[in-house]
């Protein structure tokens, strides 16, 4: 069956809509991308809030960089074209649970305006909160839980970015969360609040 767009029919209108859902849940889906440098805090924090908004009795769903990449993503390798169609698949999967009325947490680098305007554009603005987890090269370098910089400093690891691929910095992010000023604690709270704000229900 050929799949060219002219031969395709949705049929959005006749689905169960996205308010019957969120009344369902009693909350707003959302969006939350997070993003930075490998190491400044963002699987971590995302796990926590996890936690914190599960334990409110909020449905929450987590995409992590390092796990789509062995599944969903694991054909694409980190070229410019590849970490594009990382950023779309992502993007499309984080805007299908958020319309389930899922408070949905994203974690990837994330690295240049290009793929978070990508994010921004397929997700749409009224369902993202877009989080800069903020530390700089050498922190994460000195924290390295992965063992990534270590590998990087022994040659083992091309492209990484930050070193050999740059990391932008964001141009307008809805928070910007600095691991390296605030305690871990103090870093969730103040992720937290942003998060209830944004998904509420109306």
């Amino acid at each position: 069956m050929s799949s060219h767009p002219d031969h395709l029919y949705p049929v959005f209108d006749k689905m169960l809509p996205r308010s019957a859902k969120e009344a369902l849940l009693g909350q707003s889906g959302a969006v939350i991308w997070m993003y930075g440098l490998s190491g400044s805090g963002k699987s971590t924090l995302a796990n926590l809030l996890e936690r914190r908004l599960h334990g409110d009795g909020r449905l929450v769903k987590v995409l992590d960089g390092d796990n789509i990449r062995s599944g969903l993503n694991r054909n694409l390798g980190f070229s410019d074209e590849d970490r594009l169609e990382n950023i779309r698949r992502v993007s499309e999967v984080a805007k299908l649970f958020a319309e389930c009325g899922v408070i949905t947490i994203t974690s990837f680098i994330t690295p240049n305006n290009e793929l978070r305007r990508l994010a921004r554009e397929i997700i749409g603005e009224a369902d993202l909160l877009e989080v800069y987890v903020k530390a700089s090269f050498e922190t994460c370098q000195i924290r390295d839980p992965k063992g990534l910089y270590a590998k990087v400093a022994a040659g083992e690891v091309k492209q990484f970015t930050g070193k050999d691929s740059a990391f932008e910095e964001p141009e307008s992010p809805a928070l910007v969360i600095n691991t390296e000023a605030f305690s871990e604690e103090e870093c969730l709270s103040q992720l937290l609040n942003a998060v209830i704000m944004k998904t509420t229900a109306r």
